[in-house]
């Protein structure tokens, strides 16, 4: 059976920087892969060659099989941006049959398709209504329906609930998890971990244009800390001086937050007496399990929206 996608060797320049460098990846039939990354670290210049709108310098991309960029690629691929794609003063349905029309469908197949993705967005009561006049989270809901009008099986999800409020951010999620009961293959960027942690089956993380880690949450977490747990503290004191004593003790200072990973509990103590000799005082200090986001940082040294 054919892989929804096959990424190889992919390479992608601007001037001397290589936004893509090398790059092979692939997701399986009925899997949401989550593409993490900072800005700056390759993953809209990947989304876009996949989608076809970026030519490649090297290396092959296959959807379905098919070359991208093809027409076959394109029946098979929905991409959602993260920029609303949509005419304000065209009503809901107006919309996704312009965009029907535009992949190819008309008569019958353009009336069902329309219904359904009204249906799924939850807008099929403000088919009528102009786009200009909906909330921004019903303007998200029915650009995610506008690139789906199709019925691709591989759709690419870039940012889907950015600027949205928590209750749609709920909604989307609900539409997200129907299209994975139904086989929908799905690549999903975000800059929320607890998204990925929530919807993907696998991760890949991306930085300075190659990919530096792929695999399961519970995987990637055992691969980057095995049985350590993380120490958080805050201290007080001028913020150079803090930063230079965490770097040296094998920690990471992010935000005002040193953090640093021990192999047990009672290494603690030893830390806390090592800060109160350098004339750091410990404002509070906690225990907890690495996450996605501890690989995260852990890895590219820097906070997904850096």
């Amino acid at each position: 059976m054919l892989l929804p996608l096959h990424v190889e060797a992919l390479v992608k320049r601007f001037g001397r920087t290589r936004a893509v460098d090398g790059v092979t990846l692939e997701v399986r039939n009925g899997e949401c892969l989550g593409l993490l990354g900072p800005n700056g670290a390759g993953k809209s210049t990947l989304i876009r060659s996949i989608a076809g709108r970026v030519i490649p310098d090297s290396g092959r991309i296959a959807i379905f099989g098919a070359p991208a960029g093809s027409g076959a690629a394109r029946d098979s691929l929905g991409w959602i941006p993260q920029e609303l794609a949509l005419y304000p003063r065209l009503t809901c349905r107006e919309n996704l049959a312009s965009f029907g029309r535009y992949n190819g469908l008309g008569g019958e197949d353009l009336d069902r398709n329309v219904a359904q993705c009204l249906k799924w967005a939850t807008l099929s009561d403000r088919a009528g209504d102009l786009v200009k006049n909906l909330s921004g989270g019903m303007k998200r809901r029915l650009n995610m329906a506008a690139g789906l009008i199709h019925r691709p099986k591989l759709v690419l999800m870039d940012e889907p609930t950015v600027g949205v409020d928590p209750q749609s951010r709920n909604h989307i999620f609900e539409m997200i998890e129907q299209l994975r009961r139904e086989g929908v293959s799905i690549i999903y960027t975000t800059h929320y971990m607890e998204e990925a942690e929530r919807l993907c089956d696998r991760i890949a993380i991306i930085d300075h244009g190659k990919i530096i880690a792929d695999g399961t949450n519970t995987e990637l977490v055992r691969s980057a800390f095995g049985s350590r747990s993380e120490v958080i503290a805050h201290f007080t004191g001028a913020p150079e001086l803090i930063a230079t004593w965490v770097a040296g003790h094998g920690g990471q200072a992010v935000d005002g937050e040193a953090q640093f990973s021990i192999d047990h509990p009672s290494a603690i103590g030893a830390l806390l007496d090592a800060a109160a000799q350098a004339g750091l005082d410990v404002a509070d200090v906690a225990l907890r399990k690495p996450n996605l986001e501890s690989v995260f940082l852990q890895l590219t040294g820097r906070e997904l929206r850096d």
